[in-house]
């Protein structure tokens, strides 16, 4: 597993959006994949708790600027005890940001992502989304998710701390994970991918993602739609960078969200979870996903929940 894979054609990137595209297959058609998890998925989920353990996968909110963070979070203090009548005293805050980068965890949801004009479903993105949002594919009518989560832990599997940025997963890896790891992949699962980038952040520093970071390589999204995943995310992007479709800077984005129809979970801390799963022996967990009420927003900041 080094490099980011074969390169591919956009002619071969075009077939291979059709072959994965489900457009015209649920309604309410911008639920997407998120269709697929039923009352019955719930139930067989919730019977994977056994320790209670609950692990949450939020990085922190971060305000300061670096290679991975060109517009950091906002935060500040508007109300020090000293703005409402004495008692009792109230200590208030502000919070804004610009999320859809590299340093805040969130969900995209199906408006986020337009191939060649389209958004998932065939609707023309410039009809759809303007300036006051969009009115197809916006997050709230995701709702929330309550499924059965799948860690991909491919440092554990490979043995080493991480994978290097730039480094692809492939079909084959995914199918050597789940044997490795003893878990299969299924109707309405949540697969999360662990590329470890979190650690290397920590013990090596901050770099550019948006230049080299491990992730899916284009090959590995057909097996996914055979599996029929409801949710796809990880401690990236899910995306291998530099991309190998010539002429496009995101391609596991536009097949998971625009063809497939199947939200992306971004810039995680599965460093716990990792931990977890390792003490427990089992990589297989209810999951839980609630995303902000945003009329018209293409996604929100999220802390995505664990238990084990």
């Amino acid at each position: 597993m080094t490099g980011n894979g074969p390169a591919v054609s956009r002619q071969e990137f075009d077939a291979l959006f059709e072959t994965v595209r489900t457009w015209g297959r649920w309604t309410p058609a911008d639920r997407g994949a998120w269709n697929r998890v039923t009352a019955d998925h719930v139930r067989r989920a919730t019977a994977l708790v056994r320790s209670g353990t609950v692990v949450p996968m939020a990085r922190p909110w971060d305000t300061a600027p670096g290679p991975d963070n060109a517009k950091p979070a906002l935060h500040h203090m508007s109300d020090l005890g000293d703005v409402e009548p004495p008692e009792p005293a109230t200590y208030k805050d502000f919070i804004a940001v610009d999320y859809h980068a590299k340093a805040v965890s969130h969900l995209d949801a199906l408006s986020h992502i337009a191939y060649r004009g389209r958004l998932y479903g065939g609707g023309t993105a410039r009809e759809l989304v303007d300036a006051g949002g969009a009115r197809f594919g916006a997050v709230p009518a995701l709702g929330p998710l309550v499924t059965k989560g799948v860690l991909l832990d491919l440092p554990a599997v490979v043995g080493d701390r991480w994978l290097e940025p730039g480094r692809a997963v492939r079909a084959e890896d995914v199918v050597a994970a789940e044997r490795a790891l003893d878990v299969a992949i299924g109707e309405g699962d949540a697969v999360l991918l662990r590329s470890g980038s979190v650690r290397r952040r920590r013990e090596l520093g901050a770099w550019n993602p948006d230049g080299a970071s491990a992730g899916f390589h284009v090959d590995a999204v057909p097996l996914l739609a055979e599996r029929r995943i409801a949710l796809l995310g990880g401690d990236g992007d899910s995306d291998v960078r530099p991309s190998p479709v010539d002429g496009v800077h995101s391609p596991v984005h536009a097949l998971a969200i625009t063809a497939m129809g199947v939200p992306l979970l971004d810039n995680l801390d599965l460093e716990a979870l990792s931990v977890a799963c390792a003490e427990t022996g089992r990589y297989a967990f209810l999951l839980l996903v609630a995303p902000l009420n945003i009329p018209g927003g293409t996604g929100s900041p999220v802390n995505p929940i664990a238990v084990l």
